[in-house]
């Protein structure tokens, strides 16, 4: 029998369909997708951001991390360098688009780069962040290995094999890969932080923990001087 207003009522099957409907809605309109940053950039084969020299600010929580990463690495002396060379770590390998892993990482760490058609690198701005150099000529960039090809070799990459260190050498994933200034890169060779800091004491703290970020994930040992270094270094972070 109709209601006096003249409106059938709901059976119970209708009323709980209407209310899944009403309640998937809602809950589709309070959500947003965050997998992607909004103007769609995604860094270069997967280079992190840029590494430039921000400070101590905001690593205070990151240190610990690093500190227990760093007390997990085996400590051991310094391996042979016999039968080291840098062509067993094949570097500035193809990327794709015509670039290789040098011009990479000077795209990704510059502001304003620009290249050639066969993306060489012809122009650009960088702050070294060993030593806060302001460089504007691509040329004047070394692209430095966080832990050096002879410091990975010492500390157990001998073992590996070449293609196991060509993947360590163009490493753009890990903090490994750094554009630096001629004059940082070289007065740093191939030494640990145990006889070599960045001059610029405020990326001391970065510094270390990249370095450890890198050792942990390769598996390689530290020297115990290479190891009281680092944590000297790690508790500079604020």
């Amino acid at each position: 029998m109709p209601h006096s207003n003249g409106v059938r009522p709901l059976t119970n099957g209708k009323a709980v369909l209407i209310a899944l409907a009403i309640a998937t809605v809602l809950t589709s309109a309070g959500s947003c997708d965050v997998s992607s940053p909004s103007d769609g950039s995604q860094p270069a084969s997967g280079a992190p951001a840029n590494p430039g020299n921000t400070g101590n600010a905001g690593n205070a929580g990151n240190a610990g991390s690093a500190t227990a990463s760093l007390n997990a690495l085996t400590v051991a002396a310094a391996g042979s360098m016999s039968g080291y060379s840098r062509e067993k770590f094949p570097h500035w390998i193809g990327q794709g688009s015509g670039c290789d892993t040098r011009e990479v990482v000077l795209k990704r760490d510059g502001k304003d780069v620009k290249t050639g058609a066969d993306c060489k690198v012809t122009a650009g701005s960088w702050v070294s962040p060993y030593d806060d150099k302001a460089v504007t000529d691509p040329g004047a960039l070394d692209i430095d290995h966080m832990v050096p090809l002879a410091a990975a070799w010492r500390s157990g990459a001998a073992a590996w094999t070449d293609e196991q260190r060509k993947g360590f050498a163009n490493d753009l994933t890990r903090p490994q890969l750094f554009a630096v200034s001629l004059q940082s890169n070289r007065a740093k060779g191939d030494q640990d932080p145990s006889t070599w800091k960045p001059p610029s004491h405020t990326y001391w703290c970065t510094y270390a923990q990249n370095w450890v970020t890198v050792k942990a994930f390769y598996k390689l040992t530290v020297t115990q001087a290479e190891k009281t270094a680092l944590a000297d270094m790690l508790a500079t972070c604020k």
